[in-house]
Parts: structure tokens; C-alpha cells; sequence
């Protein structure tokens, strides 16, 4: 049933002020937008497919806040469309940014084309694309407001926020409400399924940076490990054909040749066995031998950062993933780090540069950061039985050929809630994706249907045994498959394995 409202409903004199507990509502705007229309490919619309938004009349509502004491200043925007499908979808953000960000049009545009009310919010941090906008407000002193605002704070405000302006607009409260984010967006879902387990009825919280300090932290190691080795940084050309190497050697092991790397935790391929070996660089049209420095550099991003006596401090990226960012251009003398957690949020000093540490110093630094933010910005407690309790449901996927977030942090964080929680499937299910990159790219496998298959479990109780993809095979040749919930692995039933139904999930 589609609920539609009058033209004057849309007023700040018509819409009651948000009720929101321990903050302070600075202002209120409200206005038609009419005819709105933009294509959303799924590319920019995680969780769902393409999108062509044609003419929809949304009021768009803006809230400012603050929490007095806090210094802040924090906005909340919200599209409610003329015709309502009666229901909320929450958008999350990607990086550093909550939301209110480039691609924030694309998601909420993405809703409303379907009829829901979306909002997103900023969570103080304005238009800063980049921590260095706001971090510390002086040298050794962090902006802890702000850290915790993105972190969690205005997760539950936002929820509360967009509520609220739901029922005063349409006089009704949503019959159900969703989150849907990827990367930032997929850690603030988690977060919220954590600490406001009743902020929504289902959430999709793909590619989930959960595990913040650890990741993030973990993605200089393999600059770190080439500058202790005393390498000069390896050509990207030369981690490409490195991970060429990789899926040559692992692709077969799934039983179908098709140019992905399906079973990662199958794949032994040691990159020091292709040191010296010649191939074509496409970067400078020659033929060269790969390098010990690319070597160092693979095998850094694959093992994950160790401590200096071999310990293990996080995962890594899997094989198949592109790693060139770790490698230069030819001309280029070293990469660059680019730090922007260390510096900032570690040691807290701007002009701090971790590249420049030793192995026990980086050891040290990465048990500071975990210790330090933790707290503040990881959203991996496993213990998500209110959350359950609660009736949510929580699905997430994750590209197994993700250069950015190890898919590993993501099966230790569902093993360790399966732990608490043994009958974790009946609320909550993981789907990895073999060959897809972050949130999307990669030679395809991203689930387009997930946030629809959310819909339906939170709906009509039909929990999703798979998830229909399509991946870019050997040759380029588009072939539909299936993704299976964690742990359950896709196996073909026979034939060339091109057609979705030749593939069951096998525990």
C-alpha cells in the first residue's frame, strides 16, 4: 500500500521538532523537491541493484543539533516521498564519513526510487572527506566529540531523528525500519545491532570495517615490511602479475577454472617462487624480472601484520585481491603511506610519519590503537543477543578479492557470535563473495538482491539460502552463481558451472 501525503504537510511550521534526548535541536528546514530523476547503478547502490529514479516528489527535511557540553554540530537529512511504501531505510557512509557524503545521493536516491524514507547523517563532521579536517584540535589532543559521534553517538540519533520525522510527516510510524551500508556503512550497522538493538528491524552491513584499530592499522604493513627489508618499493605492474600468478595457481582448486579464486583458504601459492620470473609490464611496455621487493610486499599483504617474533596482530588480504597500490609507477621512487591513523589518532602528532618505525616500535603503536579506540569506534562485540532478542535480522556480504578490508576479520567476527550464539543463522547470516572487490568491482559477485532478501526474512520470516551473482569468468564471459551463508561453500553439481543452478551450498 502506497501512502501519499498533501503538498502542505511539507513546512517546517507542519513538522514537529525531533525529541531527542541529552541534545539540543538548533534548527529545522523543510521543502519540496519535485521531479527528482537520476540512474543509481548498483555499482553506487551496495546491497541493492540498478536504480532509475523518475520524477518523485520528496520533502526534504533537515535537522541541526548538538550536545550541549560537546561542542558539536550535527545535521540529519532526510527525503520522505510523496508516495510512501511505509517504511524507513537508514543510509551508513564509506571511509572516514558518516554520511551526507558524495555518494549519499546515490543511496538515498536508491530508497526513495522504491518508495521508502531514507535518511543519513553527518555525524558532525560536515563536508571533512578526511580525518585531518577535524581529528585533533591540538597537537596530542584528539577530537574525541567528533570520534565518538562517528563512531557511535549519531547512529542512535539519527534513528531516533528520522522516526520521528516519519510519523509527524504521515501521521504514522514506519511498519519497519532498515539500515543498509557498506565499509563504514557496514561497521556502523554492526554497531548498531551491538549497542541500539532495537534502533532497526533489519540491517544490511556489508564489507564491515568492524574491527577499526586492526584494520586500519594493519594496512601499512606492507609498506612497513619493504622499508625493513631495505627494498625500494616494487612497480604495481609487478604485483599484478604477482596475483596473476596467485589465481593461476589457486583458481583450479574449486573444481572450476574460471579466473577466480573461490577457496582462499586452499590457496598456497608463495609468492618468493616467482622472484626473477620475466612477464610484461604493461607500465612500460618491456619485459622485466619480477623483483624480491614484490615478493616482500605480497607476501606482507597476504600474511597480515606480524608482530617482530612472528605473532599474529591482524589478517591480511586474500590472494586475488589487487594489491598494485603497494607498488609505484615507473619513475616514482617509494609509495606513500599516506597516514592518516597513526599520525593523527595514535601518536597524535601531525608530522608523525610511521613508515619511519621500527618493527617493535609499529608493534607497540598497533596494541596502542587497539587499546586506545577500541571502545570508541570497533563494533565487534559478538554478543548480540539483544539484538536477536529484539527480532532483528542482519545480513552482510563481503568480496573475498577485498583490497581494502580482509574478509577474514569478518568470519572471525560470525565464528565468535556463533559462540554465544549457537543458533546464530536464525538472525544472522554472512555471505562471502569469490572475486568481488570492495562493496563492489572486481570481476563481479556482488549480490544485488541482499537488501530484498533482508526485506522479505524481516517480513515474511524466509531466512535467504543463497544469493543469486554474476561474475566476469575466464574471458570475460558474464556467468550467474550463487553465494552461500558462511560457512556453507558453493559446489557445482556438474557441467561448466555458468548457470546458477548448477550450484548448491554445501556445509
Amino acid at each position: 500500500m502506497i501512502y501519499t501525503t498533501p503538498t502542505a504537510a511539507c513546512s517546517p511550521s507542519a513538522i514537529a521538532t525531533p525529541a531527542l534526548f541529552g541534545a539540543e535541536i538548533l534548527s529545522l528546514s523543510a521543502s519540496w523537491v519535485n521531479n527528482f530523476t537520476l540512474y543509481v547503478p548498483a555499482t553506487y547502490n551496495y546491497n541493492h541493484g540498478d536504480q532509475s529514479v523518475q520524477n518523485v516528489d520528496f520533502c526534504n527535511v533537515t535537522v541541526t543539533y548538538t550536545h550541549p557540553g560537546y561542542d558539536d554540530h550535527i545535521t540529519v537529512e532526510t527525503w520522505l516521498p510523496r508516495n510512501w511504501n511505509k517504511r524507513l531505510q537508514a543510509t551508513g557512509g564509506g571511509g572516514w564519513q558518516a554520511g551526507r557524503f558524495v555518494l549519499s545521493e546515490f543511496f538515498m536516491a536508491g530508497a526513495i526510487g522504491e518508495g521508502y524514507a531514507t535518511t543519513s547523517t553527518d555525524a558532525g563532521l560536515g563536508s571533512a572527506s578526511e580525518p585531518a579536517e577535524w581529528a585533533l584540535k591540538s597537537p596530542g589532543n584528539v577530537n574525541l566529540e567528533a570520534l565518538h559521534n562517528l563512531g557511535y553517538r549519531s547512529l542512535n540519533d539519527q534513528a531516533i531523528i528520522a522516526k520521528d520525522l516519519v510519523r509527524s510527516f504521515y501521521g504514522i510510524p514506519p511498519l519497519y525500519s532498515y539500515w543498509s551500508g557498506c565499509s563504514q556503512g557496514g561497521r556502523q550497522g554492526l554497531m548498531l545491532a551491538q549497542r541500539y538493538p532495537q534502533a532497526y528491524d533489519g540491517i544490511a552491513a556489508s564489507a564491515p570495517g568492524q574491527s577499526w584499530p586492526e584494520f586500519v592499522s594493519a594496512v601499512y604493513y606492507p609498506f612497513l615490511a619493504l622499508a625493513w627489508a631495505g627494498e625500494a618499493s616494487p612497480l604495481s605492474c609487478e604485483l599484478d602479475f604477482l596475483t596473476a600468478e596467485a589465481v593461476k595457481r589457486c583458481d583450479p582448486l574449486d573444481g572450476i577454472v574460471d579466473g577466480i579464486i573461490s577457496d582462499v583458504d586452499k590457496c598456497d601459492f608463495d609468492p618468493f617462487t616467482a622472484v626473477n620470473k620475466t612477464f610484461s609490464c604493461s607500465a612500460t611496455g618491456s619485459t622485466m624480472r619480477l623483483s624480491r621487493a614484490a615478493a616482500i610486499t605480497a607476501k606482507a599483504a597476504w600474511s597480515g601484520p606480524r608482530t617482530i617474533s612472528g605473532e599474529f596482530l591482524w589478517y591480511g588480504v586474500n590472494p586475488g585481491a589487487d594489491i598494485s597500490a603497494f607498488g609505484v609507477a615507473p619513475g616514482q621512487n617509494s609509495t606513500s603511506s599516506q597516514d592518516e591513523w597513526f599520525n593523527l589518532f595514535v601518536a597524535k602528532n601531525q608530522s608523525f610519519d610511521i613508515i619511519n618505525s621500527s618493527h617493535e616500535e609499529y608493534d607497540w603503536l598497533f596494541h596502542l590503537a587497539v587499546q586506545e579506540y577500541t571502545d570508541v569506534i570497533a563494533a565487534n562485540d559478538p554478543d548480540l543477543t539483544e539484538f536477536k532478542n529484539a527480532g532483528g535480522k542482519l545480513l552482510t556480504y563481503h568480496g573475498l578479492a577485498d583490497p581494502s578490508i580482509p574478509t577474514k576479520g569478518t568470519e572471525h567476527y560470525y565464528r565468535e557470535v556463533s559462540k554465544i550464539i549457537p543458533e546464530v543463522q536464525d538472525f544472522y547470516r554472512y555471505f562471502p563473495s569469490p572475486g568481488l572487490a570492495h562493496c563492489s568491482g572486481g570481476r563481479g559477485g556482488q549480490p544485488t538482491t541482499l537488501f530484498d532478501a533482508l526485506r522479505t526474512w524481516v517480513e515474511n520470516g524466509t531466512a535467504p539460502e543463497f544469493l543469486p551473482v554474476q561474475v566476469n569468468g575466464t574471458g570475460g564471459v558474464e556467468q550467474d552463481r550463487i553465494l552461500c551463508p558462511y560457512p556453507a561453500k558453493a559446489t557445482s553439481r556438474g557441467g561448466n558451472g555458468s548457470h546458477n543452478g548448477t550450484w548448491q551450498c554445501v556445509h
